[in-house]
């Protein structure tokens, strides 16, 4: 079967976009790159133009076209499956829940994407720590920031974003009372980080502990359990 896809978002208009976040940090590495230059200080005129082109990877914004299968809840950001699996017990959704996990390497995209089209019905800031992203305690003690969709069908899902060892930064583009789409742009945290899903407990999980995803594009599951099992792991660069 083909599968369709939508684009949540307008594709961009450049060939390499970048999340405007990062639009200040490229600057500032390429002005002191031409001021080395200019000082003639070859080394670090190398050192600075190394520097902003991995500024300038780091915030990469690539288009991403969204499956349109029914149910189907996608991933929120790029990088790997920390955990898959049923919680007992967590503080956004009450009761059991399905809980996915996703750890972002600093070579992973960083802008952050809605799972599930809906309206946010509030988002709760939790200041914190700083604790290694890629460490389960970081989901309890690090900053974090937790946004509640009610889906179409009633029912309610978070997703939180949460600050790393070196992430001091969490953006969020939306606010309660957003009607949002599925896969829509909503954010990004800076500099290596991690993002919780917290599914109702009748979800079905499409993804395992150690898979790669890609934001917008990977099915992490779907919101009811009877849905056929379609890999989606499909992904643009």
């Amino acid at each position: 079967m083909t599968r369709k896809y939508i684009w949540s978002d307008p594709p961009g208009q450049t060939a390499f976009p970048v999340a405007k976040a990062g639009y200040g940090f490229i600057f500032a590495a390429a002005f002191t790159t031409v001021v080395f230059a200019i000082l003639g200080w070859t080394f670090l005129s190398i050192v600075g133009l190394g520097a902003t082109f991995s500024i300038w990877l780091f915030f990469r914004d690539p288009d991403r076209v969204i499956p349109r299968d029914q149910d189907v809840v996608v991933s929120p950001a790029d990088g790997k499956v920390l955990f898959a699996g049923q919680e007992k017990e967590n503080p956004y959704i009450d009761g059991p829940c399905m809980k996915v996990s996703i750890f972002m390497s600093v070579f992973n995209v960083h802008v952050n994407r809605i799972p599930r089209e809906g309206v946010v019905k509030k988002i709760d800031y939790y200041p914190g720590k700083f604790f290694n992203a890629s460490l389960d305690k970081a989901s309890v003690y690090n900053e974090k920031n937790a946004v509640f969709v009610e889906t179409p069908e009633s029912k309610t899902i978070c997703f939180v974003q949460i600050a790393g060892l070196i992430a001091r930064r969490i953006i969020c583009s939306v606010q309660p009372g957003d009607e949002v789409k599925r896969g829509q742009r909503m954010g990004l945290i800076c500099f290596g980080s991690r993002v919780d899903v917290y599914l109702p407990d009748k979800s079905r999980l499409n993804v395992f502990k150690g898979d790669k995803v890609k934001g917008g594009t990977t099915i992490l599951g779907y919101m009811s359990d009877d849905q056929k099992n379609e890999s989606s792991d499909f992904a643009n660069s």
